[in-house]
């Protein structure tokens, strides 16, 4: 299944991708339920993110850098989820970061994955793309900011 969410920020597309670092993904975290980022090491092929949830659930999801690149459109990275909570059975997220003028870009949240079952997987959805979609706020409440600071 697949979950595709776009958020316009301002700033240069090679300078917002360069801020995916941990003080924005501590910023992407849910406000709801209780997470820690165990590991972050970047977002450059052969780095890691780990992180660790106690509430609602106890579980943990480790996901590795396998990817990333940039054209003069676009730049971008892959984490694949190696370790994932129940019911996940498989993980790949595609960030990327569009060129839309020299001042503004287009950051693309592309998730794929399956749950353990289809069942799973459709139910699985809603939850996600809950999960998921008020990073569009953050990201453009964040690159506001940062841009402005």
């Amino acid at each position: 299944m697949n979950i595709t969410l776009k958020a316009p920020v301002k700033g240069n597309y090679k300078k917002v991708m360069a801020a995916f670092d941990l003080a924005l993904f501590e910023a992407l975290k849910p406000t709801y339920g209780k997470m820690e980022i165990a590991a972050f090491t970047g977002s450059k092929k052969g780095d890691k993110v780990h992180m660790k949830f106690h509430k609602p659930i106890q579980a943990e999801w480790v996901s590795h850098i396998t990817e990333d690149g940039e054209t003069d459109q676009c730049a971008w990275f892959i984490d694949v989820g190696v370790q994932l909570p129940w019911p996940l059975a498989t993980w790949t997220h595609r960030h990327s970061v569009e060129k839309i003028d020299e001042d503004n870009s287009m950051i693309v949240d592309d998730m794929t994955f399956t749950g353990k079952n289809f069942l799973l997987t459709l139910l699985l959805y809603p939850s996600l793309f809950l999960g998921f979609y008020p990073r569009k706020k953050v990201y453009r409440a964040y690159f506001e900011k940062y841009y402005t600071t």
